[in-house]
């Protein structure tokens, strides 16, 4: 998605050149996927979740390093809203997106590998790795990748920097650099048998 696509397609990336089939499912990308995969494209958080839930059953590893939004609007106009009809007030009712990263955690078959990401604006090391933390359990990823995004970091640049903790919130790996380096770094990471 634009938030994380770089990363994501550098995780993509990494995964072909280490000879895996890869299925990318992107929305918004601000990068162009590469030729050389397998692109899903969608347009908003319950198409990625009907997207996902086709692809799962057969990948070995899901990566999602996608920022989904928390909420969606509940409903969509179907023509432009336009502030002569509408008046000096908007009022915009928000739900609750589904927890797609829980949701492939639960429905996980047994060897299968879940890495979620955890993009935080905490600017404390200390408080940064509790947030995983928290996330982790929350989520019931086997992996989460915590990196801290803002204005000049993680984002929309080339280079990030992270922390991977497992299940038990245990630090198994830190990584900072490019991005095409830090998605090897993540990758090696994984369980061998993977």
């Amino acid at each position: 998605n634009r938030s994380s696509g770089r990363q994501g397609v550098a995780l993509a990336l990494a995964a072909a050149r280490r000879g895996a089939e890869v299925t990318l499912i992107v929305a918004n990308l601000e990068i162009e996927a590469p030729g050389a995969l397998s692109v899903i494209p969608v347009g908003s958080t319950l198409e990625l979740q009907e997207a996902l839930e086709a692809a799962a059953p057969e990948a070995d590893v899901i990566i999602m390093a996608a920022a989904v939004a928390d909420y969606r609007p509940e409903s969509v106009a179907e023509t432009k809203i336009k502030k002569e009809s509408q008046g000096d007030v908007l009022d915009l009712r928000l739900v609750k997106n589904p927890d797609l990263l829980r949701g492939l955690a639960d429905r996980r078959r047994p060897g299968q590998v879940i890495v979620g990401f955890a993009a935080e604006t905490e600017p404390d090391d200390a408080a940064l790795l509790e947030l995983g933390r928290a996330k982790i359990t929350r989520k019931g990823a086997d992996l989460l990748v915590v990196n801290r995004v803002g204005w000049t970091e993680g984002f929309a640049t080339e280079r990030n920097t992270v922390i991977v903790i497992d299940r038990s919130g245990v630090i198994v790996g830190e990584a900072a650099g490019t991005k095409s380096s830090v998605a090897d770094r993540i990758l090696d990471l994984l369980p061998r048998s993977s």
